[in-house]
């Protein structure tokens, strides 16, 4: 299944509704049916959900017109979004940088997510160096053992999702005493969507699956899943010997080399620049960037 989160067309203040994406045209509505009250309360439920789901996607009802609703991020309110810094080699290659030997862990706030086709917003009076960075986005279904072995892993990630980590590299790299939170964790920093496919939904085809950066309708970023250092299975057996991974909680899982930092000269994303994430099999966001300092002029 391709999981989402959506809203109707026409009506503002009409609440958020999870359901499932069939093809390229319907959306089957999982609240007409189903006691949730958004995405995370869903993933909670575990398997139990899941299969609820798969019957109403089976029984064929609740299916609604793609064109009348609005997808928003999958999911907006996770209690943990984990990334990795350094996680295909030529990114390290790119930055003469060692490979990791073990991975880089960071963290952003769930506050930085927003939706598909949503702007992405920065003030160029506090950032002058905005950048991309396409990544893939491992959901995780069920609540994670610690110290759980790479071998075990799968089974507690629900499905993946396409992330755009925008990075303001003057805070995360230049300023703050080297701690890269500022620099990742402006409000809107994480556009994310457009559905979680879940994990028997991908396949293998996740290992070497295409990821993509466009920035004005140049690709910037083009590489696949097969060049990442720490795939998702070690990731969460890393992870878990530090922290409880829940349901919901989202991995960021690095980004392929291109971005702007690292050109010669750097590139920096400004206001009106059109920035489109995708990843073959998971879908695209396409966000446009306003500076809400020219916003006001």
């Amino acid at each position: 299944m391709k999981l989402v989160t959506f809203t109707m067309k026409g009506i503002p203040t009409a609440r958020s509704r999870i359901g499932a994406l069939l093809g390229h045209s319907q959306v089957v509505d999982f609240t007409a049916e189903l006691p949730f009250q958004d995405m995370l309360a869903f993933l909670q439920s575990g398997e139990t959900g899941l299969r609820m789901a798969e019957k109403i996607v089976e029984g064929g009802k609740y299916r609604i017109a793609l064109s009348t609703c609005v997808l928003k991020a999958p999911i907006s309110n996770p209690e943990k979004l984990i990334c990795v810094g350094m996680n295909y080699v030529e990114h390290c290659t790119e930055q003469s940088v060692p490979i990791p030997k073990e991975p880089l862990i960071f963290s952003k706030f769930a506050s930085t997510i927003t939706n598909p086709n949503d702007p992405i917003r920065f003030d160029s009076t506090l950032t002058q160096k905005m950048d991309w960075e396409v990544e893939m986005c491992v959901v995780i279904g069920k609540e994670v053992p610690r110290n759980i072995d790479a071998s075990d892993a799968m089974p507690y990630v629900v499905g993946y999702t396409v992330a755009h980590d925008v990075s303001a590299r003057d805070w995360q790299l230049e300023r703050n005493g080297g701690q890269w939170l500022l620099g990742k964790s402006m409000d809107t920093f994480s556009p994310l969507g457009p559905c979680i496919t879940t994990v028997d939904e991908m396949g293998d085809k996740i290992k070497c699956a295409g990821v993509r950066c466009v920035v004005n309708g140049h690709i910037v970023q083009n590489s696949d899943l097969s060049e990442l250092v720490f795939d998702p299975p070690k990731l969460i057996s890393w992870i878990s010997k530090f922290m409880t991974l829940k349901p919901g909680d989202l991995i960021f899982t690095g980004t392929p080399s291109g971005v702007g930092a690292f050109r010669n000269p750097p590139v920096w994303l400004k206001h009106g620049d059109v920035v489109t994430v995708e990843i073959d099999g998971l879908g695209s966001v396409t966000n446009t960037c306003v500076d809400v300092s020219a916003a006001k002029l």
